[in-house]
């Protein structure tokens, strides 16, 4: 049994993620942002913790929450679409800084403070990113912030497997597919289970080969 922490456990994939791996006998540690979902996720979870990744201060705020737990894996989960453009609008200062913050910035911020904590571990490190963040497959005008915003964090990504791989830690970029969620819609073709159950398969399969990778939920590595 290892310790996993799930940051943005509130709802959708990070809360399924969260159920799963604690129904597998694993130690979790959830963040949510309302009082109330963290009731929900004290249900199954080991631990539950208050995290506004809006707020400057959230890394330091998580660091002392976490106080000595060590972590076998981390999956960064939250994530906001913003505004569903059809074409290049331009987006206003509040919707950008809402979706980069969220979605990059908050990344950013974790990941060094949790560095320490993965390499004593030889753990694992998985952000929730989508394959509309991937320049070399974009065909499509759709989302254009929610693309620009999911194209930073794979960068992110990809810039800390170069150092956090030298210490053993496998990191990486997961596309969960279209999934039935708030921000998925009802129409997605994905239920949240068959996502997230699928994910668990290539993270708990990822080797030090796959350090850096862009990786379907499927297995499969996507182009950048």
């Amino acid at each position: 049994m290892g310790t996993c922490l799930i940051v943005g456990a509130s709802r959708g994939i990070g809360r399924e993620l969260a159920r799963q791996y604690a129904a597998d006998g694993e130690r979790v540690i959830a963040t949510y942002r309302k009082p109330a979902d963290g009731v929900a996720l004290e249900a199954f979870c080991a631990r539950s913790l208050a995290l506004d990744l809006l707020q400057e201060n959230c890394a330091a705020a998580l660091d002392r929450q976490l106080g000595s737990e060590p972590l076998d894996l981390v999956i960064i989960a939250a994530g906001v679409a913003g505004p569903r453009s059809m074409q290049i609008s331009a987006p206003e200062r509040k919707d950008f800084d809402l979706v980069m913050h969220t979605n990059v910035l908050a990344s950013m911020q974790l990941i060094p403070m949790l560095a320490d904590r993965l390499s004593a571990r030889r753990g694992k490190l998985a952000v929730i990113s989508s394959r509309m963040g991937s320049i070399g497959s974009t065909s499509s005008t759709a989302s254009w912030l929610y693309r620009a915003s999911k194209a930073a964090l794979n960068s992110v990504l990809k810039v800390a497997s170069v150092e956090l791989g030298a210490r053993g830690v496998v990191c990486m970029a997961l596309h969960p597919g279209w999934v039935r969620t708030d921000m998925g819609g009802a129409g997605a073709e994905l239920g949240v289970e068959e996502s997230v159950s699928s994910m668990r398969r290539v993270i708990a399969a990822a080797t030090r080969s796959h350090n850096g990778r862009f990786l379907n939920y499927t297995g499969e590595q996507l182009e950048w």
